[in-house]
């Protein structure tokens, strides 16, 4: 079986400019890398998320800016932004399942309104020179909800569509639904990417096997549980303990000295910042490990259980 290509999935708070950028150094596989997305608040963009997708804060091959908007001016705002900036690629996204953007018809929440989310979509009509694409949910609420959509999608000059199988009201619980997805998928004329709870290798055979049509498959979690899984799907050979274990000393080693250099408030801050990537990262690795961890006080006891549980990986 031939591979495809391996995206990165955007996860807010997490996959920023510096693990992106350490993740490609030391593991790689991926083929593109979405950064989590800019929305407008009180009309400009967060300082701290335009310097996340600034080009000199970006080392990897292929960076995919994401937006999110509920109206074309907002997405107009964005857009400009990005190109300003030397983007010729944007995403857009209408797959976020947070209450309380969902609530102002933002992300998935914009799913039920075949009307809001055509008008939102004119935006790749008029920047004819820039790549656009999509990130959705099944739905909203109901699965259908991408059925009644898919028809609309297809009128829309997108470089590709990719569909979390899940309903936003699932947020990142219980099971994707690959008959919905399927459903979609046989109707869909764009280039399409699979996406949701993707943990492995085998799993990754078992969708493009069920869905040969696919372009690409897209994993989020499942690479921060398992940084290297991409490459091994795509070099065919499985990391032995050494070779994860040498790849997380580094990656951890950077992402902990750019903390250090960066965040402003002192060793608890730091601390917050770093024990918050264990909410993800190498979840089935020790767990009484992982709860030092997440329980330590000082940035001294973190360290010394870190170390611990990288030397434990097999």
């Amino acid at each position: 079986m031939n591979q495809i290509p391996i995206q990165f999935a955007p996860l807010q708070g997490y996959t920023e400019a510096p693990f992106r950028n350490f993740h490609e150094k030391y593991f790689g596989g991926v083929d593109r890398y979405f950064a989590p997305f800019l929305r407008v608040q009180h009309k400009e963009i967060r300082r701290k998320d335009q310097r996340d997708v600034l080009p000199d804060k970006n080392t990897v091959n292929k960076l995919i800016p994401q937006i999110m908007a509920s109206e074309i001016s907002e997405a107009d705002f964005l857009v400009r932004f990005l190109v300003e900036n030397g983007y010729r690629h944007i995403d857009i996204n209408m797959g976020c399942p947070f209450p309380m953007l969902v609530r102002r018809h933002l992300g998935s929440g914009i799913l039920p309104y075949p009307d809001e989310v055509a008008r939102l979509l004119e935006i790749t009509r008029h920047y004819p020179d820039i790549h656009f694409s999509v990130k959705i949910r099944l739905g909203s609420e109901q699965a259908d909800e991408c059925l009644r959509l898919v028809d609309l999608l297809n009128e829309f000059p997108l470089e590709q569509v990719a569909v979390h199988a899940r309903l936003g009201v699932q947020q990142y619980k219980g099971d994707c639904d690959r008959m919905a997805f399927g459903a979609f998928a046989a109707r869909c004329s764009h280039p399409l990417v699979y996406n949701g709870d993707i943990q492995s290798i085998e799993q990754i055979k078992q969708i493009t096997t069920e869905f040969p049509q696919l372009s690409a498959i897209m994993i989020g979690r499942g690479l921060l549980a398992q940084p290297w899984l991409a490459s091994e799907y795509m070099d065919g050979v499985l990391w032995d303990a050494g070779r994860k274990q040498q790849a997380l000393r580094r990656f951890h080693a950077d992402l902990q000295d750019y903390y250090v250099q960066t965040i402003e408030g002192g060793e608890l801050q730091l601390l917050h910042k770093l024990q918050s990537f264990w909410e993800y990262f190498l979840v089935d690795a020790d767990r009484k490990l992982r709860k030092k961890i997440k329980k330590a006080t000082k940035m001294s006891a973190y360290s010394d259980a870190v170390y611990q549980l990288i030397r434990a990986l097999e």
